[in-house]
């Protein structure tokens, strides 16, 4: 299975999959359909299906005008607001799609009908989870997102990590503001840096490296608690008090 960034918007990553069945690919998130079209005519693809993790428009904006063109199922949670699945799907179902087999987790947190689709080796996570960092909590609670986190957490090391922005960067700033002392997470840094300075893509991550480097996976290490409770002056030690207080010391800068 390979997996191709299709770039959209400023920072968003539409995710094209390609399997060996044919020359279909499994489009992913499609916010605007320009640049899908666009990828698929260079590289003489069509879509065999389009996933859907969240009802936000730079996820969902370029459905309509892919499925006009090209006849497929479009799977996603169950959210009445998106008008285009015609496939819901909820926790712990699986199905098979272009000869690969896909579990679909419910990650809340970044929005109430948020899922993440998962094959081994490969995890779809929209904006529940970032490269260093996590989507900003609009509908959940901290309660739901951190077991959203904790249940990522338990999937194998060597699972490769599709997010959906090029957020890495200035989620590794901040990461480092709560763990300076990291020597995993300054290495990573200074490579993003270079990366980003010859414009390269900085996905996907590893669950291994995430767990080393993401404050939002590691709200249970001592150092992340120590960091947390010095920012706010006193924090529970239950997960969903300390990544409530580090989701909300990155939200306010």
């Amino acid at each position: 299975m390979r997996v191709h960034p299709i770039c959209a918007f400023d920072d968003n990553y539409i995710w094209a999959i390609e399997t060996n069945t044919n020359n279909g690919v499994i489009i992913v998130d499609p916010g605007e359909a320009t640049p899908v079209f666009e990828w698929l005519k260079e590289n003489n693809k069509t879509i065999t299906a389009i996933f859907v993790t969240h009802h936000h428009y730079d996820h969902t904006g370029g459905i309509a005008d892919l499925t006009k063109e090209y006849s497929c199922p479009v799977i996603g949670p169950h959210n009445p607001e998106i008008k285009t699945i015609t496939q819901a799907v909820q926790e712990g179902e699986r199905f098979s799609m272009a000869g690969v087999d896909w579990e679909v987790m419910e990650t809340p947190g970044h929005t109430l009908d948020h899922i993440s689709f998962y094959t081994p080796g490969f995890l779809f996570c929209g904006d529940t989870l970032f490269s260093g960092g996590c989507g900003r909590m609009f509908e959940g609670t901290p309660e739901q997102f951190s077991q959203s986190l904790l249940k990522l957490r338990q999937l194998p090391g060597d699972t490769r990590v599709f997010c959906a922005h090029e957020y890495t960067q200035a989620n590794l700033t901040f990461a480092q503001k709560v763990e300076p002392d990291n020597p995993i997470l300054k290495s990573y840094a200074e490579k993003v840096k270079m990366l980003r300075e010859q414009n390269e893509i900085t996905l996907p991550s590893t669950l291994n490296l995430e767990l080393a480097i993401n404050p939002f996976l590691r709200f249970d290490q001592k150092s992340v608690i120590k960091a947390a409770s010095e920012h706010a002056g006193s924090v529970k030690n239950a997960p969903e008090d300390v990544f409530y207080t580090i989701r909300q010391w990155k939200d306010n800068g």
